[in-house]
């Protein structure tokens, strides 16, 4: 009998020219909008300012890179005084993230009061538009976590081309990787079903064609178009699926390192894709998922003969545009001083085992097994 699939979508995804016209729906309402300062002073929150006709506007613009806890307490303090009945998150997925967890804080202080949250991302990477998802860092504990809620889902994405034409191309490389890396990890996750499959195979087909592109040329709003609804498809594929042990590494070696998120995911994918499809050796056994592997490196043109030379040629592949964007493949390379390693390797391994996004991982992964990934990709 076929397992029982559901799919729920509850954000309203809009996108194209003059996208941001849809915030005048609020007109004359009390207004929160959640950013960072670099927002501020590039006149993005003016923009939206001015799509908020004769609303009381009460504007939170201290989200930082990595969101704390302290910080998401102290902004849920400031919004629940000013009592919006509609917040406006703009930014990359810090300020996404935090603006979940902001709105999941004010519900906890008054269960009875509903806000409007609309998502303007300003990256092309996290999905956060479109998850239950929230990573907020503890910075005396050197982690991030993530949270979950469905209740954090935004109701409202906008998804605004222009916004992400001026990213740096660095950003745009680490951000682009973040995307592909939630595209493979929902497709062999084991919450993976035939919605999030097709949800994960269209944006990998973009990303594979125009991250490149934009990285290449930031004025290629084609591309930059492209990778924004990527990153959304990507979003709603693991939101379905589930993600893996790539991103339990990733929260865990990021948090300690402070690495860039996408950066840190694009380090790890050749060698978590290597140990889920069980190539990291020519004779050691192909494991179920280089099957699902090999399937991508398919669709992709790339050999696949088999399932062992399908998996790696897409780890090629992704080596290759790691190479391309200037992503080093160890920690080493990185810059990164490593003489602390051998104490504390073992915790983040264990704190990566620990991840609830390890949970989905199609290789139900050992601590042994972890810190062998660790010492891998730290070089």
């Amino acid at each position: 009998m076929t397992a029982i699939q559901r799919f729920v979508l509850k954000t309203e995804i809009v996108s194209g020219p003059s996208i941001l016209d849809r915030l005048e729906a609020f007109r004359g309402q009390r207004a929160g909008i959640i950013t960072d300062a670099f927002m501020l002073k590039s006149g993005a929150v003016d923009r939206i300012r001015a799509k908020l006709p004769e609303c009381a506007i009460e504007i939170f613009g201290e989200i930082t890179a990595e969101p704390t806890v302290a910080l998401v307490a102290k902004a849920a303090r400031t919004m629940a005084a000013f009592g919006p009945s509609v917040v406006v998150a703009l930014g990359g997925g810090s300020a996404i993230d935090a603006a979940k967890a902001i709105l999941a804080t004010m519900r906890e202080m008054d269960p009875a009061r509903h806000v409007i949250l609309v998502a303007v991302p300003t990256t092309s990477g996290t999905g956060s538009e479109v998850t239950s998802y929230s990573v907020i860092s503890d910075p005396a504990r050197g982690l991030k976590f993530p949270l979950s809620s469905p209740q954090m889902i935004p109701d409202i994405a906008l998804l605004d081309s222009e916004l992400v034409r001026t990213v740096p191309a660095n950003v745009t490389a680490d951000t682009g990787m973040d995307v592909i890396t939630h595209c493979l990890e929902a497709y062999v996750a084991t919450g993976a079903t035939d919605f999030s499959d097709a949800f994960a195979e269209k944006a990998l087909s973009l990303a594979f064609v125009n991250l490149p592109a934009a990285f290449a040329n930031g004025n290629d709003i084609a591309a930059r178009s492209a990778m924004h609804s990527a990153s959304c498809m990507a979003g709603v594929a693991f939101e379905l699926a589930g993600l893996g042990l790539n991103h339990g590494m990733a929260h865990a070696l990021g948090g300690r390192l402070h690495i860039p998120h996408g950066k840190i995911n694009a380090m790890l994918l050749p060698l978590v894709i290597a140990y889920n499809a069980g190539v990291q050796g020519d004779f050691a056994p192909c494991l179920p998922a280089a099957t699902r592997y090999a399937a991508i490196a398919s669709r992709a043109g790339w050999e696949a003969a088999t399932p062992r030379a399908g998996a790696q040629s897409l780890i090629r592949a992704l080596s290759r545009l790691n190479e391309q964007f200037g992503i080093p493949p160890t920690l080493r390379a990185l810059g990164i001083d490593l003489s602390e390693l051998p104490r504390w390797g073992p915790e983040l391994a264990e704190a990566a085992l620990m991840d609830p996004c390890t949970a989905a991982n199609p290789r139900k992964p050992s601590l042994s097994d972890i810190n062998h990934l660790v010492r891998a990709v730290a070089g």
